[in-house]
């Protein structure tokens, strides 16, 4: 195989991640897909699911209240997953994310002992809940007069870090959206399955994480799973995948590189897409000018066109509009700019509103 260039390296990421060539059928399979979607931010975090599918926003909600879950697994952040990954994913993850979860809690101001108590609390409350015929999903408000019911009273951050210790030993995760997101019991929305050895979990992660997101190292992987880095080079090397060297870094990747034929195309995204996020090593073959802010970014969304960073981009919707406030980091082509508008116009089909495009340089 011929050494890809960045731009190469960008391209085939990009078809991997579904962002280019064919699309998955439907919300859940973008899911299947990509195995986690990260997404403490819905409004926008569903937009990196329709953009994988041509989905609307009324679909892919409604996967999420079906066969799709919002949880606290991967990373000690919100991930959507699909149900029957849940459970192996968890048991992957529990050894290092529960201390995390702990001293998280402690540092709020709530000791190991009131979250072992406040867990029971809520485990009992939302199994109540279900037996009283009612679906059994409770808002984290209805969940904390619980705990205040129960002698345990937690808001804020604490509250927060003692769910998701919860969802992190397996015993609840998120439910159907009731306005505002909900709990449910585990075992109500993913029900378990056979388990599998710690070797075959990491194996089937590294493989899973490659085909939806590589080529990338094994330091993208660490991170992405709250992994070792020996536990991410395990699991790469028992996967069954291949590598190539490009510039002193070893790529894992699936197979030969995808055509790179590119006319202009380009993306409006989140900058928690799992494009951009879920590569914290090798995030910057999207960047091969050198256009990227180091540091904390300074807007929640980007400006790809063929696979590279060249602006940053803000979003505000309206009861008919949804309004792109766009920095271009480098002059744009003319070719460029009709690709950008054509991304705002996917971007406002998929909300059912009027999209409005508003340029400026940096």
């Amino acid at each position: 195989m011929v050494s890809p260039t960045p731009e190469d390296m960008a391209r085939w990421r990009l078809h991997h991640l579904r962002l280019t060539g064919a699309q998955e059928p439907d919300p859940a399979a973008v899911v299947d897909h990509l195995l986690g979607v990260q997404a403490e931010n819905v409004a926008q975090a569903t937009w990196a699911i329709g953009t994988r599918c041509g989905a609307d926003l009324g679909a892919v909600e409604r996967a999420l209240d079906d066969d799709v879950v919002r949880t606290h697994v991967l990373r000690p952040t919100w991930h959507f997953v699909r149900p029957h990954d849940l459970g192996w994913l968890l048991d992957l993850g529990r050894e290092r994310m529960l201390p995390l979860w702990r001293r998280s809690a402690e540092v709020a101001g709530v000791e190991v002992d009131e979250v072992r108590a406040a867990v029971a609390v809520v485990e009992r409350v939302l199994s109540a809940a279900g037996d009283d015929g009612g679906p059994g999903h409770l808002t984290r408000a209805e969940l904390a007069e619980a705990l205040a019911r129960a002698g345990t009273p937690l808001t804020g951050m604490g509250l927060g870090h003692v769910l998701g210790y919860a969802e992190t030993e397996g015993l609840i995760c998120g439910g159907i959206r009731r306005g505002d997101h909900t709990y449910a019991l585990l075992e109500d929305r993913a029900p378990r399955r056979a388990s599998i050895s710690r070797e075959e979990a990491l194996a089937r992660i590294a493989r899973r994480y490659v085909v939806g997101h590589g080529p990338a190292t094994d330091r993208d992987l660490a991170y992405w799973a709250t992994l070792t880095l020996t536990e991410a080079r395990a699991g790469l090397h028992d996967a069954g995948l291949d590598t190539l060297e490009v510039g002193g870094t070893t790529y894992w990747c699936d197979g030969e590189p995808e055509p790179g034929a590119f006319s202009p195309r380009a993306h409006l995204l989140q900058i928690l897409d799992e494009a951009y996020r879920g590569f914290p090593e090798s995030r910057r073959v999207l960047d091969r000018e050198g256009l990227l802010v180091t540091g904390r970014e300074r807007a929640i969304g980007m400006v790809l066109v063929d696979g590279q960073v060249v602006g940053d981009m803000r979003r505000t919707v309206t009861e008919h509009e949804v309004r792109f406030e766009l920095t271009a980091w480098r002059t744009w082509t003319p070719e460029e700019v009709v690709a950008v508008e054509r991304a705002a116009v996917r971007y406002g089909a998929f909300l059912g509103r009027e999209p409005v495009v508003r340029l400026a340089s940096r």
